[in-house]
């Protein structure tokens, strides 16, 4: 079994890799976020950019809007990909949280595992030792 010097340092490396993938996470989220607030207002902007009947609208015209309307709908569809490709990394950063969680949880458990063995080997090493003679303690002369 390790030293307890040697487990308090790994218990500081794994709290510091614990902070780490906790702060990845919090990045994933917000990239979770920032994405699924753009793709919202992309498919606003292709829903509100639908087809209308105008008697007065020219070829050209409704040709730029078909054309914007198709840019739209591209955008949307690449905004979608982008989507699940953050929310898989979210998946994947809350899985490495958790794993390292569980190594922080290990090692801490083997920490205090330790400082009980130490704790009884201590006691066991108070029983072992001679009892002292309350006379012997005493060296006085006679008066």
């Amino acid at each position: 079994m390790p030293d307890a010097r040697k487990l308090a340092r790994i218990h500081r490396v794994r709290t510091l890799q614990l902070g780490l993938t906790r702060a990845d996470e919090v990045r994933a989220h917000e990239k979770f976020a920032s994405e699924e607030h753009l793709a919202r207002r992309i498919q606003a902007l292709a829903d509100a950019v639908s087809p209308a009947p105008d008697t007065r609208a020219s070829a050209a015209a409704m040709g730029a809007q078909a054309h914007f309307r198709d840019r739209l709908h591209q955008s949307s569809a690449a905004a979608q990909a982008r989507l699940q490709s953050a929310e898989a990394f979210v998946n994947r950063a809350t899985e490495a949280t958790r794993s390292a969680k569980r190594d922080q949880s290990a090692i801490e458990k083997l920490l205090e595992r330790a400082r009980r063995a130490a704790a009884v080997a201590e006691m066991r090493a108070l029983e072992e030792t001679p009892p002292v003679s309350p006379l012997k303690a005493k060296r006085h002369d006679p008066c």
